[in-house]
């Protein structure tokens, strides 16, 4: 369990007025937060984001966003990037071939590369080495200046007792340097594109469900690699954040798998996951948390792995309806629990309108789950105007900003006042 309450705020860093890693960004806001009493600060995936500005189809698992790099300061240090490739060189050595080989094929897919450099054969890959060295070179300052960056925004929130809460997507994209890298992992034919992908079947939302379209695991290949792939990204993770969320907890158990000709999620099956094994590969070092995105329809057996392993769930209070076993409900909730007024994908409160919003605030705030987390947005009593993301959507997404002179608004003060109300004596 996380233990003692805690109150969070969500907001990623490409919502802040000015979204980079230095002092008139992250650094001013985490001391924005520590002057509210707020504990954690929660973000969404660091990654670089698709061409539609989504941070969960990126391509690397493990690469920053070196957009956000602080631009105040200089460029990495050849010690910093020999000192960044000693702990971080196996991953990133593969990023930033895959990155200029990107730009140097005109931004098509890896699948449409010359096969010498599709299959990433020796002496190919050594002949490029030595004839972009020094674009391959600046892709490893730009990441060695993002984890410099980050880790220094990590000491200042540490200083100021503020945890920083990260989200991983449980997918990557097709597209990216670890599928490329090893694309025995994925379920992918000859060719390299993939049989089946991944989405969600139709439900009351969505009657043609959800197509998210990134590759599937080969998990019989990560079992016999003893989980390397998943271990080594969880390590980075966990260097990068004191509480991880695994988005779509419910692919642990099983996935739902699209024949990748498909263009919707109608025709797919739930195909099994890796379940306890990968989870027993994962586990959180001391002092590190394990967070489950158990959204929608979940079977009970997915609870039940996640309760094995002692993660907490999600609430969120968007979702509580009138029933009343309705797990979202203040009544259903336990320690062990994350509650969200709403989350990243859902409108603000305001604009859901289904009740007033010091009313769900307090519901949260007064929650006996052992974090709870309001979306900035609400902490500022905006409206649908500020939504982040619509599902199932790509275009007017992830963009929305705030204005520092939006932190001097009555919802923020009032916000401030309850957060001393409900903190632990």
């Amino acid at each position: 369990m996380l233990g003692q309450r805690r109150t969070g705020v969500l907001c990623h860093l490409t919502s802040l007025p000015d979204p980079h890693l230095g002092q008139e960004g992250a650094l001013r806001f985490i001391e924005t937060l520590h002057g509210m009493g707020v504990d954690v600060w929660q973000v969404l995936p660091i990654h670089p984001p698709d061409p539609h500005g989504s941070p969960y189809a990126s391509p690397s698992a493990f690469a920053g966003w070196s957009a956000l790099n602080d631009p105040t300061r200089e460029p990495a240090t050849a010690d910093e990037v020999n000192a960044f490739l000693d702990t971080e060189g196996d991953w990133a050595a593969d990023l930033a071939r895959f990155t200029v080989l990107k730009h140097h094929h005109d931004g098509a897919p890896w699948t449409a590369w010359p096969a010498p450099l599709r299959d990433r054969q020796p002496a190919a890959m050594a002949q490029f080495d030595t004839d972009h060295a020094a674009a391959i070179h600046d892709v490893l300052s730009e990441q060695a200046g993002f984890n410099r960056d980050w880790m220094r925004m990590r000491t200042v929130a540490e200083a100021h007792n503020v945890q920083v809460f990260g989200d991983i997507p449980f997918f990557v994209a097709h597209d990216s340097s670890d599928v490329w890298a090893a694309p025995d992992r994925f379920l992918l034919d000859a060719s390299g594109n993939p049989t089946v992908v991944s989405g969600v079947p139709p439900d009351y939302f969505s009657e043609d469900g959800q197509r998210w379209g990134t590759p599937l695991y080969a998990w019989g290949v990560h079992s016999a690699e003893g989980f390397a792939w998943w271990r080594r990204r969880m390590e980075r993770m966990f260097a990068l954040f004191d509480l991880v969320r695994i988005d779509h907890f419910r692919a642990v158990d099983s996935a739902w798998a699209i024949p990748a000709d498909h263009p919707t999620a109608r025709d797919g099956t739930w195909t099994s996951g890796p379940g306890d094994a990968l989870l027993d590969a994962i586990r959180a070092p001391d002092g590190k948390h394990l967070v489950a995105e158990d959204l929608g329809i979940i079977p009970a057996r997915v609870l039940d792995l996640r309760d094995r392993h002692g993660l907490p769930g999600m609430a969120v209070l968007h979702f509580a309806d009138e029933q009343p076993t309705n797990p979202h409900r203040p009544e259903h909730h336990t320690e062990n629990t994350v509650v969200y007024t709403g989350t990243h994908d859902n409108d603000t409160t305001v604009g859901w309108g289904q009740r007033p919003l010091n009313d769900v605030l307090e519901d949260a705030l007064s929650s006996p789950a052992c974090l709870a987390v309001i979306p900035l947005q609400d902490v500022m009593g905006l409206g649908s105007e500020a939504r982040m993301n619509t599902p199932g959507t790509v275009d007017g997404n992830w963009g929305w900003r705030f204005a520092w002179a939006d932190l001097n608004r009555p919802d923020v003060a009032r916000f401030r006042a309850a957060v001393a109300t409900h903190r632990p004596s």
